[in-house]
C-alpha cells in the first residue's frame, strides 16, 4: 500500500504515560472476550501504544496463547518491549498501511482506537489487517462515535472553538471523529460472517472530577488543539486562553460529557 501513515496527532513526550493511564484491564477484558478471545490464540494487537493492551491481552489468551504488538512509533515499542516484553509477548514496528504478512497468521486481531487517526485510508487498513487472519479468525474492531463532540455546560464561544478544532483535525490532519458507526460496514463489505456489534459508553462523566480524566483530557485538549493548526481566533490570549477557558469547564462539576463507543466483530471466511 502506497500511503503513508499520518502524523499522530497526539505525540507528545508523555504519550505512552497517558495511554497506560487510561487502559482498565477489566473494561478490555469485557470487550475482548465479547468478542470470542479464547486461550491458546496467537493475538496481534494493533497500534499496541504503550504495550499495556498487549500484555493485558496476552493475560487473556493462557495458557498457551502468544500476543503481537504492531505500532508505527519507534519510541513507544522501544518503551513498550522494556516494560512488557517478555516470553510470549513481541512488540514490532511496523506501519500497518504496508504489508504484514512476514507476521505470520494469527486467530484474532485488536483494533481498538487506532481507525479514528486515519480517515482516509481505515478501510484499506482493515483489509490489509484481514489478510493475516487465519480462515475462522476474530477480526475485533472498536472506536468512537462522535468524539470529543459531546459536552453540555460549554459558553457558545468554547462550543464554537471545540467544533472548530474537531474541524480541523478531520480535514487537515486524517482525523474520524465518527468513525465508529462505520466499522460495521468494514466488516460486511469484507464478506465476514457472524459478525456482533456492540453499542456502550467510553465516556460519561459527570460530577466530580477524577484523576485519570482529568490528566487524560488535559492532554487531550493541550496536544491535539495545538498540533490541530487551528488559530484560536475567538480568544484575544489564543491557545492559552482556550485551554485555560476548557479546563475551568471541565473541572466544574455541573459539566457533561459522554462519549458513545461502538464495538463490531467478526469471523474471516473460509478462502
Amino acid at each position: 500500500m502506497a500511503e503513508q501513515s499520518p502524523r499522530y496527532i497526539m505525540e507528545h513526550e508523555d504519550e505512552a504515560v497517558r495511554l497506560e493511564m487510561k487502559t482498565d484491564y477489566q473494561r478490555l477484558a469485557n470487550q475482548a472476550l465479547w468478542a470470542g478471545i479464547k486461550p491458546g490464540m496467537r493475538v496481534a494487537d494493533i497500534g499496541c501504544g504503550s504495550g499495556i493492551t498487549t500484555s493485558y491481552l496476552h493475560q487473556l489468551v493462557q495458557p498457551g496463547g502468544t500476543a503481537v504488538g504492531v505500532d508505527a512509533s519507534a519510541s513507544r515499542i522501544s518503551h513498550a518491549t522494556k516494560q512488557y516484553g517478555s516470553m510470549g509477548v513481541e512488540f514490532v514496528c511496523r506501519s500497518f498501511y504496508e504489508p504484514l504478512e512476514d507476521l505470520g497468521k494469527f486467530d484474532f486481531i485488536w483494533v481498538r482506537f487506532v481507525l479514528e487517526y486515519h480517515r482516509n485510508g481505515c478501510r484499506d487498513i482493515v483489509r490489509n489487517l484481514s489478510e493475516l487472519l487465519r480462515p475462522g479468525g476474530i477480526l475485533c474492531l472498536i472506536d468512537l462515535d462522535y468524539n470529543c463532540l459531546s459536552h453540555f455546560g460549554l459558553s457558545s464561544r468554547l462550543e464554537r472553538t471545540v467544533n472548530g478544532i474537531m474541524g480541523k483535525l478531520e480535514k487537515d490532519h486524517d482525523f474520524d471523529p465518527y468513525v465508529g458507526r462505520k466499522l460495521y460496514s468494514f466488516l460486511y463489505d469484507l464478506g465476514f460472517k457472524d459478525i456482533k456489534v456492540d453499542v456502550g459508553m467510553h465516556h460519561l462523566i459527570y460530577g466530580v472530577l477524577n484523576e485519570v480524566d482529568a490528566y487524560n483530557w488535559t492532554k487531550k485538549v493541550e496536544v491535539a488543539a495545538k498540533n490541530s493548526g487551528y488559530l484560536f481566533d475567538e480568544y484575544l490570549g489564543g491557545y492559552d486562553e482556550f485551554v485555560d477557558e476548557f479546563e475551568s469547564f471541565f473541572a466544574d462539576p455541573r459539566r457533561f460529557t459522554y462519549t458513545p463507543l461502538i464495538s463490531c466483530r467478526g469471523s474471516k471466511p473460509p478462502s
